[in-house]
C-alpha cells in the first residue's frame, strides 16, 4: 500500500527522531497548494519503512493537529498502516484556495532538476497565478499600481470604437457613451479612492506602448513564419492588444492560401486555415494567458501547420479531454468580456467551438491541444487540404435545411477515422456527454448519414452508404459491411450465451437481417460447425450453445 518512491504528490518523512509538528504541517500545506497527495510518516527518503513514533500513530489526533495549524483548516484523512513498522498515512486534498500554516508560511511542491520533489515557499506572483487558476482572482480586473488614465492612448480608444462599429458581434450601445463612461462600462478603469485608475485589462487594450513596457513587462507576443529552416517573418509585439491582434491576423492572410471547392455550379473558397477559427485562437491566447508570469504569446506558421502558444495552463476544471463540454470560464473574465463586447471574441463564450468547427467543416484533422501542460496552453492546427467531397456533402445538407451542429460533425469525424465503433468507443473519442452522444448518433441515423447494426450493447455504427458513395469510396463501404458479416457468428454466440438460447427472430433483430431465411442460414452454419444445438423443430424452434 506504500509507494516505493517520492513524487510530486507523494512525500516520505522519517520519524526515527520524533518529527516536529511544524514539519508535518509544512508538508500538508505544500501538498494542498499543489495537486494534493499523500504524506507517509515513518518512511525514509529511499522508501525504507522504519515506522512512526507512538506520538504519530493516532489518526484522530494527527488530523485534528493539522486542522488546528492550517489556515483555512485542511481536512485530511489519516490512517495507520499496520505493517511490521506502523506508518502514519495522511491523505491531503487539493485546496480550492491558498492554504497557509498558522504561523503564516505558504508553501508549494515542485520537482528539482534531479527529478526528486521538494516543498518550497510560494512567492507573491505565484499566489496570484494560483488564485487565477482556481478561478478565485480576476487578475485583469485589478488596478495597476502607479498607472493613471494618462497611460491610455487616444488612438487605441478610437480603434476600439471602430472595432465596435465594424465587428459583427460588437456591442453598439457602447458607441453612445462618452470616453469615461465607455472605459467604466468595459471595466478598463476602476474606482480607487476618489479617482478612476486603469485596470490591467484597460492598459492591455488601450494603453500606450511605453506604458505597457513600464507597467506590464509580461505583455509580449511574436509572429513567425518558417519555411523549412528559413525564417520568412519574425515580428515582435509590445503594443496594446487591439493593435496586436489585428496586425497578427492581417499578417497571417498572405500565408493562408485559398482553395476553390466546386459545389454544383458554384465554387466555395476554402482557406487553408478557417478565418473565424484563426481569430478565435489568437484572441483566446491573449485573453486567457497568465499575465502574472513572464512569457509571450507565440503564433507560428510552418510547413506542418499553425501553432498558437500562450503562458499559463488550463484553469481548474478544464483539461484537454473536456474542452468542448466544460462550462465556459477563463483566467481573465474582465479582459475576455471586454474583447467580446468589442466584437473580437465569441459572445457566447464558446470560442473553442469555432476553433473545432473551422477544421470539421472542411474534413480536416481536429485541432490538437495535447502539448499543453501546467504552464502553457498549446494549440496546433495541422496543415492539410480540405476534403472536397465532405464539403459538398455538408453543403447538400445545408441546402436541405439540415445544418449539422458541432456534435454531429464530431461524430462523423470519429466514424471517418475509426470506420466502425459503438457508443462506448465513441464516448472515448469525442467530448460529448453520454446521453447527448446517443441522441446525436440516432439523429444522424435518421438523416441517413450513419448506419447502425446490432442491438443493445452490441449496437455499432458506421458511415452510411450515402456518405461513402459521396466521397467515391463505395469499395470502403462494401469492405465495412463485409467486416460486419464476419462478426455475425461472434454476435450470435454472445447473445446465445447471455440468454441461454437463441431463436431466428432474435438473430433477425440482432443483425437487422431482411428476412427470417437469412437468420435461419446463419443459425444453420453455427449448428454445422458444432457451436449450437437445435432443441425443437417447427415455428417454436430455438438453439442452445454447445457445452465444451
Amino acid at each position: 500500500m506504500i509507494p516505493t518512491k517520492e513524487t510530486l504528490s507523494v512525500e516520505f518523512k522519517s520519524d526515527r527522531k520524533t518529527l516536529g509538528e511544524s514539519i508535518i504541517v509544512d508538508e500538508v500545506v505544500a501538498l494542498s497548494n499543489s495537486e494534493g497527495g499523500d504524506l507517509y510518516i515513518g518512511v525514509e527518503d529511499d522508501g525504507e519503512i522504519t515506522g512512526a513514533q507512538p506520538a504519530h500513530r493516532d489518526p484522530i489526533q494527527v488530523a485534528a493537529m493539522v486542522a488546528n495549524k492550517t489556515v483555512p483548516p485542511v481536512s485530511v484523512r489519516a490512517e495507520t498502516l499496520a505493517e511490521k513498522f506502523p506508518v502514519m498515512h495522511i491523505e491531503v486534498p487539493r485546496s480550492r484556495s491558498i492554504v497557509a500554516t498558522s504561523n503564516g508560511r505558504i508553501l508549494r511542491r515542485r520537482i528539482k532538476s534531479d527529478g526528486t520533489p521538494e516543498s518550497v515557499p510560494m512567492y507573491p506572483y505565484e499566489i496570484a497565478t494560483r488564485l487565477s487558476d482556481l478561478g478565485r482572482l480576476d487578475y485583469s480586473a485589478q488596478p495597476v499600481v502607479d498607472a493613471t488614465c494618462d497611460d491610455f492612448d487616444p488612438l487605441e480608444l478610437a480603434r476600439l470604437r471602430r472595432l465596435v462599429q465594424t465587428s459583427r458581434g460588437g456591442d453598439r450601445a457602447l458607441l453612445e457613451l462618452t470616453d469615461d463612461e465607455l472605459e467604466r462600462a468595459l471595466k478598463l478603469t476602476t474606482r480607487v479612492g476618489e479617482k478612476d485608475a486603469p485596470t490591467l485589462a484597460g492598459l492591455l487594450m488601450i494603453g500606450k506602448a511605453e506604458s505597457l513596457e513600464r507597467l506590464v513587462p509580461t505583455h509580449e507576443a511574436v509572429f513567425q513564419v518558417l519555411e523549412g529552416t528559413d525564417i520568412r517573418a519574425n515580428e515582435s509585439y509590445r503594443q496594446p492588444l487591439l493593435y496586436t491582434i489585428e496586425d497578427i491576423i492581417a499578417r497571417v492572410e498572405p500565408w493562408n492560401p485559398v482553395t476553390e471547392v466546386q459545389i454544383g455550379l458554384l465554387s466555395q473558397p476554402t482557406p487553408l486555415y478557417d478565418r473565424r477559427a484563426l481569430r478565435e485562437a489568437v484572441v483566446n491566447a491573449f485573453g486567457h494567458r497568465d499575465y502574472s508570469v513572464l512569457g509571450r504569446v507565440r503564433v507560428q506558421m510552418d510547413d506542418a501547420g499553425l501553432l498558437v502558444n500562450n503562458p499559463g495552463g488550463f484553469i481548474e476544471g478544464i483539461s484537454v479531454r473536456n474542452l468542448l463540454s466544460a462550462e465556459p470560464q477563463g483566467r481573465n473574465p474582465c479582459l475576455m468580456d471586454a474583447l467580446k463586447r468589442v466584437g473580437l471574441a465569441e459572445r457566447t463564450g464558446r470560442g473553442i467551438d469555432r476553433i473545432y468547427e473551422g477544421s470539421l467543416l472542411y474534413g480536416r484533422p481536429l485541432p490538437d491541444y495535447s502539448a499543453s501542460n501546467q504552464t502553457m496552453v498549446s494549440l496546433f492546427i495541422e496543415r492539410s487540404e480540405p476534403d472536397a467531397e465532405f464539403v459538398r456533402l455538408l453543403a447538400e445538407e445545408r441546402n436541405r435545411g439540415a445544418e449539422l451542429p458541432l456534435q454531429s460533425l464530431l461524430v462523423l469525424d470519429a466514424l471517418k477515422r475509426s470506420r466502425r465503433c459503438g457508443i462506448a468507443e465513441l464516448s472515448e473519442m469525442v467530448d460529448i456527454q453520454h446521453q447527448r452522444l446517443r441522441r446525436t448518433v440516432e439523429l444522424l441515423c435518421e438523416a441517413g448519414l450513419v448506419e447502425a447494426s446490432g442491438v443493445g450493447q452490441n449496437r455499432s455504427y458506421m458511415l452510411s452508404k450515402k456518405v461513402y458513395g459521396h466521397g467515391g469510396k463505395a469499395k470502403e463501404y462494401v469492405r465495412q459491411t463485409d467486416i460486419d458479416r464476419v462478426r455475425y457468428p461472434e454476435l450470435i454466440m454472445k447473445l446465445a450465451r447471455q440468454q441461454g438460447r437463441v431463436t431466428a427472430s432474435d438473430v433477425r433483430e440482432l443483425l437487422h437481417l431482411p428476412d427470417g431465411d437469412a437468420a435461419y442460414y446463419e443459425l444453420k452454419k453455427l449448428k454445422e460447425h458444432g457451436e449450437l444445438t437445435l432443441v425443437k423443430k417447427g415455428p417454436r424452434s430455438f438453439y442452445v450453445p454447445v457445452k465444451k
